[in-house]
């Protein structure tokens, strides 16, 4: 009894020395894993940094360069004008947030500076760059402690000699301002190894010992601080306050481009707190898989009942997918069936309305139609009269005029025969102006029937949109006869019909709509109960075909009555679309 309890806890003892074996690896593997991570995510932001920072310092670089050609530069240098350039380089550095722009000769005498009285700093070794016909720059402080970045460009005369320099200098406090606190902590250090510029302040000016890593106040005794290795990374171990890591990740990357370095410090707090989680998971998972052995049977005996259930709730499934399936088809046919079903009420909709406008119609052409029957009759009996008088010429001129009559009640009657044609065919090209005279032409004996004055100027040339001829016919045919109903009381009874390219407009000097809103709205009419046996489907109809060839209609009031403008599309043929 006592050598299996011992062997019991021997192995038990074991289990639990592998498992922290095991979950001591996952825990490094899983740390390097994460360390790169972290590396490479510091790296993109020690990158972003850089580019930011070198980005804003370069603006200064080429300010130097744009403002040593300005000719008040070269006045100045010529001891002209001083003044003129002094108030030129104040007005740029307000505008372009520099802290100062000197102006230099070739041998650094100060001939001219923005802000006179302002401190600065030794400009020597800049001029002296820029006085060789290089862009000088550098970094350094003034005489008021601030920190500041300078960029020399040289001055040419107009034999291409130096004769000076222009410097401009920028306030890195300024620079810093917009990413102070951000994460990671980065900061860059200058020639001297010192931090120059940072968005972390309590760093500022803090130094590098020499040969050693790091970094030591300026001022007062070095903080706590150690560093080591992780096999390509470098690890620092601070204690320099609560806005830095306590362990970070140091990063580096050179700026030749402004004499710096880049340097980056990176938390590696989360890379732990990600090693130790997956240390963690790893040792759960072994102690679950050793309680595993123990409950395999019962599981193995479990697993079998539900999956015996999962089968039987797969096939109830299965069985009630394919009949959510059928239905869905039976909907989706009877869908399809009723999209069908309307097309074509709307069809024999627009049909309906295009054969009630013809019954309103019918009076006038009636009358249209029966005067040139009349003269055709008269000109016939003097014709036969003039051949009996032996006057044959005359006889020939009612001849012509029978023919012309017989030409204007063919027009009538083509008018008529393709209003009423059911059109189905795609959008065309259709000439805008002869469909607006098609329907001029039909509604003409009721405008004159109702002594309606027409202004209409019809275009001399084609005007080609998208659509279709009976269904736009039908439209303006509806539009016209509106607007006669809508002028019926009125004294004063004029229709404009206006054409501006794909653009009609028309107009009445009736009451006007009383809600444009509802004007297209089906079974809505302006006119009064017994007015007429319109039902209010008209403009609806009109509505939904300008819609079909991509178009828009709009109703409202105009300064003397109603207004409805049809905006088409221009004609755009298949060889221009595809350029």
């Amino acid at each position: 009894m006592t050598r299996g309890y011992l062997r019991r806890i021997g192995v038990i003892t074991g289990f639990v020395l592998l498992v922290a074996a095991a979950a001591a690896g996952v825990w490094r593997y899983g740390y390097f894993q994460a360390l790169d991570q972290v590396a490479r995510q510091g790296r993109s932001d020690l990158a972003l940094a850089s580019d930011r920072l070198t980005g804003q310092l370069q603006r200064y670089r080429e300010l130097a360069v744009l403002v040593a050609d300005h000719p008040s530069v070269g006045a100045a240098l010529a001891g002209e004008d001083t003044e003129a350039a002094e108030r030129l380089f104040l007005e740029i550095a307000d505008k372009t947030a520099a802290e100062d722009i000197v102006l230099a000769d070739a041998s650094g005498h100060v001939m001219a500076r923005a802000r006179a009285g302002a401190a600065t700093f030794d400009i020597a070794q800049l001029v002296g760059r820029a006085a060789q016909g290089a862009l000088g720059w550098g970094n350094g402080r003034t005489g008021s402690g601030a920190r500041v970045f300078a960029y020399a460009a040289p001055v040419f005369d107009g034999q291409a000699r130096v004769v000076g320099a222009i410097v401009v200098t920028a306030d890195l406090a300024g620079i810093e301002w917009d990413w102070v606190g951000s994460n990671p902590a980065v900061f860059f250090t200058d020639d001297r190894d010192r931090v120059f510029i940072t968005n972390r302040s309590e760093i500022v000016f803090w130094q590098r010992p020499e040969n050693a890593p790091g970094l030591v106040p300026a001022e007062g005794a070095p903080l706590p601080f150690d560093s080591y290795n992780l096999g390509q990374h470098e690890v620092w171990n601070m204690g320099w306050g609560p806005y830095l890591p306590q362990s970070a990740l140091h990063l580096v990357r050179p700026l030749p481009v402004i004499g710096m370095t880049g340097e980056a410090l990176v938390d590696v707090a989360p890379a732990r707190r990600l090693a130790t989680l997956q240390a963690a998971a790893v040792a759960g998972l072994c102690l679950a898989f050793g309680m595993l052995l123990f409950l395999a049977t019962e599981r193995r005996r479990t697993l079998a009942e539900a999956n015996a259930q999962l089968e039987a709730r797969v096939a109830e499934r299965t069985a009630a997918l394919s009949d959510s399936n059928a239905q869905l088809r039976r909907e989706a046919e009877e869908r399809e069936e009723a999209q069908a079903a309307l097309a074509r009420a709307q069809a024999d909709l627009v049909q309906a309305g295009k054969l009630s406008a013809l019954g309103q119609m019918s009076a006038g052409l009636s009358h249209e139609l029966n005067q040139p029957l009349m003269a055709i009759q008269s000109f016939a009996e003097n014709g036969v009269q003039f051949l009996d008088r032996g006057k044959p010429e005359r006889a020939g001129e009612n001849l012509g005029r029978i023919s012309d009559m017989a030409h204007r009640m063919g027009r009538i009657i083509k008018n008529l025969r393709a209003f009423a044609r059911q059109e189905s065919e795609p959008a065309v090209r259709v000439d805008l102006g002869a469909v607006l005279r098609s329907a001029v032409e039909l509604t003409n004996p009721r405008l004159r029937q109702e002594d309606v004055t027409l202004i209409f100027d019809a275009p001399e040339t084609p005007i080609w949109v998208s659509g279709g001829e009976v269904r736009l016919g039908q439209v303006f045919v509806n539009l016209i006869s509106n607007a006669v109903d809508a002028m019926a009381d009125q004294p004063v009874r004029r229709l404009h019909i206006g054409i501006d390219g794909p653009t009609v407009s028309i107009r009445d000097t009736g009451p006007g709509i009383a809600v444009p809103d509802r004007v297209f709205d089906p079974f809505y009419s302006t006119k009064e109960v017994g007015a007429s046996e319109g039902m209010g489907l008209g403009l609806s109809i009109s509505y939904g075909i300008i819609q079909t060839f991509g178009g828009e209609i709009r109703g409202g009031n105009g300064p003397e009555g109603a207004e409805f403008i049809v905006e088409l599309q221009p004609w755009v043929s298949q060889a221009e679309a595809a350029e």
